[in-house]
């Protein structure tokens, strides 16, 4: 075997450091679940705190106050999924792009935002998440200000395109 079909070889071994960002992202996912496992449900909390109709079927008259909600807020456990596409470095697009792919869910408060950034290198990749995560805060504040936002890479041919997981906090 020659020392050119070795290095040949050498490049093309399996290298483990690929997957050092799904393992980061399933552990951040597994901690996040075991985080608001524990939390109690804030809409159970709601339909208990509604008056009862009384045995003659009439509601009482004067319903008690609804709970004032304790301790931290819970989040969806069902993310909302939405795909960016807009070439790297154009700001403006990327701006744009998350206002209309987010305008139904205007209002609402985000508490974390997983970011894929699709590439055919991992710094290509996490460096277009990153600037995703960016133009979030640019194009809507109120919804992403406050967020937990952390970048990956996600394997593809082409770059300029970014997939996003968003977790909102309950109503």
């Amino acid at each position: 075997m020659t020392a050119s079909s070795k290095a040949a070889r050498r490049g093309r071994r399996f290298n483990p450091l690929h997957l050092a960002g799904w393992l980061f992202a399933d552990m951040l996912l597994v901690l996040a679940l075991v985080s608001m496992g524990d939390r109690a449900d804030p809409l159970a909390a709601e339909t208990a705190a509604r008056p009862k109709p009384s045995a003659s079927g009439q509601a009482s008259a004067s319903p008690s106050p609804s709970p004032t909600p304790t301790g931290p807020r819970s989040l969806e456990l069902k993310p909302v999924k939405i795909r960016v596409v807009a070439a790297a470095g154009d700001r403006s697009a990327m701006v744009a792009r998350l206002r209309e792919a987010t305008e139904r869910h205007d209002g609402r408060e985000a508490a974390l935002i997983l970011t894929f950034g699709e590439a055919p290198d991992t710094g290509q990749g996490q460096a277009y998440a990153d600037e995703i995560n960016k133009a979030l805060e640019k194009a809507r504040p109120d919804m992403f200000g406050e967020a937990v936002k952390r970048s990956f890479w996600q394997g593809s041919r082409s770059s300029g395109s970014a997939a996003l997981e968003i977790y909102f906090y309950t109503r």
